[in-house]
């Protein structure tokens, strides 16, 4: 009929994993109200071990902070001395640099978890997942397991967080630098 249009469905991109099929860490929740001990093992399972990454990320940026530190005071003379600009630019490129190494360092801690917990087939979708995660994108065409959903949010959460926190960092770093003045 001439009025009459039919209607194609688009169906969203397939994700990486198979929603019926049991996760790493159980089965999926389908709603069996005979499964509540095991759900909530499950999620307890998923916040201790998404704790324990996240804190494994502090503890990189913390260690890697107080090098930066302790090259900073050796190194504090130098950059008191002119020409000021340039060292400037150089630090600020020294401590971008050391801020994308810092993220990319949790993003591999994230991922190689991930994909030792068979949550992806291939590390390169592990990683391509907990980037996309750090950085909040959330594009949505590669999915965790539904049994592992918890750890997908705390490492958005983690990503928000570092992000945040070496952003600060790099603006102390050129405010501090900016402030001393040359002997």
């Amino acid at each position: 009929m001439k009025g009459s249009r039919r209607r194609v469905r688009r169906l969203a991109p397939q994700a990486s994993h198979c929603p019926a099929a049991p996760g790493p860490l159980g089965s999926p929740s389908q709603g069996v109200r005979g499964q509540k001990g095991a759900g909530a093992l499950q999620m307890l399972y998923q916040i201790a071990l998404g704790s324990v990454l996240m804190t494994g990320t502090i503890v990189l940026a913390g260690i890697t902070v107080w090098l930066l530190e302790l090259a900073a005071e050796r190194h504090a003379p130098w950059f008191r001395r002119e020409p000021r600009r340039i060292k400037l630019v150089l630090a600020v490129m020294c401590m971008s640099l050391w801020s994308l190494a810092t993220i990319s360092g949790g993003v591999w801690l994230w991922a190689v978890t991930f994909y030792h917990l068979n949550a992806f087939a291939t590390m390169e979708e592990a990683v391509y997942f907990t980037l996309v995660t750090f950085t909040t994108l959330g594009y949505g065409d590669v999915l965790l397991p539904q049994s592992m959903r918890i750890m997908g949010g705390m490492a958005a959460v983690n990503g928000m967080l570092n992000i945040g926190v070496l952003t600060a960092l790099l603006i102390e770093t050129v405010r501090a630098l900016r402030s001393r003045p040359p002997h």
